[in-house]
């Protein structure tokens, strides 16, 4: 695999030769301090530019700059009226850019506290602070936004019990996997930045939460994740109940806001029941 510098370097000799290209941004986990160092990490670069479109029509920059790919996903984004052209792409070493094509214009207006300038040819964006994870940290909620999250919960709790009642796997476990667990991940997040200052960011997905969970509730977290076994699943379901009960206790009362252990207390007796336990 590509070092880091052999990387930058060919991003930035094809941005100094392209006339097209006015701006360089370094995003993400290269430039987060917070972040261990390793081979896997992606380069998320911004090519603030001038004509995005012919980036896309004509493609053989790609070969030519950076190599042979393994593969790619192109995709179209818009953002306040605003396109963009986004180029995912995993090369045959395994080094992976993703590169976005903005207008050069708007790049200069990125407020990703994550961004590091590599090249900036007509002075757009002025000094920039250190990059930070600032931009990410989980921020304090409003009652009502934590009210909804264990609504969310407890109510999608319910689908996923109906799913295995019925013998139907794939909903089961999307429902758990996805929808309640994302929910889930959002009352741990406030669990940690409600003990950490609101000052720290769980990644995306949560995927730093063992670094700051009590090592209890971390091992609570983990058996939340089942297999494809039914009564492991039911295990995980109610894992996960108990897990919100105590996360969102502590959660209530430091807001100042209401768990809902009533409703907490109907739907666990109803999945019971769904699972033939009574």
């Amino acid at each position: 695999m590509r070092e880091e510098q052999e990387v930058i370097g060919r991003l930035l000799d094809f941005a100094r030769r392209d006339s097209r290209v006015r701006v360089v941004l370094l995003n993400g986990s290269r430039v987060n301090p917070n972040v261990a160092k390793d081979e896997l990490r992606d380069y998320d670069v911004i090519y603030g530019v001038t004509d995005i479109a012919s980036f896309s029509r004509d493609q053989s920059w790609i070969a030519a700059e950076f190599g042979e790919l393994m593969i790619m996903q192109h995709n179209q984004a818009e953002e306040d009226g605003e396109d963009w052209e986004i180029f995912l792409m995993l090369f045959a070493d395994g080094v992976r850019i993703d590169l976005s094509f903005r207008c050069a214009d708007e790049a200069a207006q990125i407020e990703d506290s994550l961004t590091k300038v590599l090249l900036d040819k007509d002075g757009r964006l002025g000094e920039l602070p250190p990059p930070s994870d600032r931009s990410y940290i989980t921020t304090k909620p409003g009652g009502r936004e934590v009210e909804e999250g264990f609504n969310e919960i407890w109510w999608c709790s319910t689908n996923v019990a109906k799913g295995l009642r019925r013998n139907e796997l794939p909903y089961a476990k999307f429902m758990l996997d996805v929808i309640v667990r994302d929910a889930l991940v959002k009352v741990l997040s406030w669990h940690v930045g409600m003990n950490n200052g609101w000052s720290v960011n769980v990644g995306k997905a949560g995927r730093w939460l063992e670094r700051f969970l009590p090592e209890e509730l971390w091992t609570s977290y983990v058996r939340t994740y089942a297999d494809g076994d039914p009564e492991r699943i039911w295990e995980a379901l109610f894992e996960t109940g108990r897990l919100t009960r105590i996360a969102g206790l502590a959660v209530a009362d430091e807001l100042g806001c209401a768990y809902p252990l009533e409703e907490d207390r109907k739907v666990t007796a109803y999945m019971r029941q769904l699972r033939g336990e009574t």
